[in-house]
């Protein structure tokens, strides 16, 4: 019992980082409107590099170990094709939340291979909760600041949202913990149809945003976001 609370507790803490990079977005810290834009544009990007890490460090090299050739390019982009009808869908509804559908998309994957890897290595595993909180707080701050955009909810609703949405964390870790360890093939296809999806949103949604004119540090940020994965990749594989 203490190993699954343990899991809980770890996937909760990796969730909450979501409130909190949407918390530090309702600050405003930065006085500096052009500063300001810069930095908003540095955390999209860094949140932007941080999913691509994830994708190419964490779910595609660990999803494709159990699929043959064939299930995994039918499964990366049944994932993509998905996300791109739910794109459509956005715009034809006028409501935007890529940022968050790339928050959740990443979030969900990892925590059920969290739950999984726990049963098997203890240390690789709180590495992977560590590198999940990390990456959630730019994306927390990057959907948070779309959906204040383009939605009538106030700040602290969508705070509350995204503490509820941190409970994903430990249902999905649970299940990985209980049943996807007995299941490699079903674990490697959700991990391998999460990577088309945010794929495609990186590139359709979060990287469109990224550049800003005659400012070039913004895309420091997806290289620091991609340092992060690449960083976490090599202490997991030590």
């Amino acid at each position: 019992m203490l190993p699954l609370i343990t899991v809980i507790i770890l996937t909760l803490l990796a969730g909450l980082a979501m409130p909190l990079g949407a918390f530090l977005a309702s600050r405003k810290f930065i006085k500096s409107r052009i500063v300001q834009s810069e930095f908003q544009h540095f955390i999209v990007a860094f949140g932007g590099g941080a999913l691509l890490s994830a994708v190419s460090l964490v779910l595609v090299p660990e999803g494709s170990r159990s699929l043959s050739l064939p299930s995994t390019a039918l499964w990366f982009s049944l994932g993509a094709l998905l996300f791109m009808g739910l794109d459509i869908l956005q715009q034809k509804v006028k409501t935007s939340a890529s940022q968050l559908l790339a928050m959740l998309s990443d979030f969900v994957p990892e925590s059920i291979a969290l739950g999984a890897t726990f049963t098997i290595n203890q240390e690789l595993a709180l590495l992977l909760a560590a590198m999940i909180a990390m990456q959630n707080i730019p994306e927390g701050f990057n959907a948070f600041t779309e959906l204040k955009k383009t939605s009538a909810y106030s700040a602290k609703k969508i705070i509350i949202l995204f503490s509820l949405f941190s409970l994903l964390g430990p249902l999905s870790a649970v299940a990985g913990y209980l049943w996807l360890v007995e299941d490699p093939e079903l674990l490697s296809i959700i991990m391998i149809f999460a990577s088309g999806g945010i794929l495609y949103i990186v590139f359709q949604d979060i990287a469109p945003q990224i550049r800003l004119k005659n400012h070039y540090f913004p895309p420091m940020g997806a290289i620091c976001g991609f340092l992060l994965g690449i960083l976490g990749y090599m202490l997991t594989t030590l």
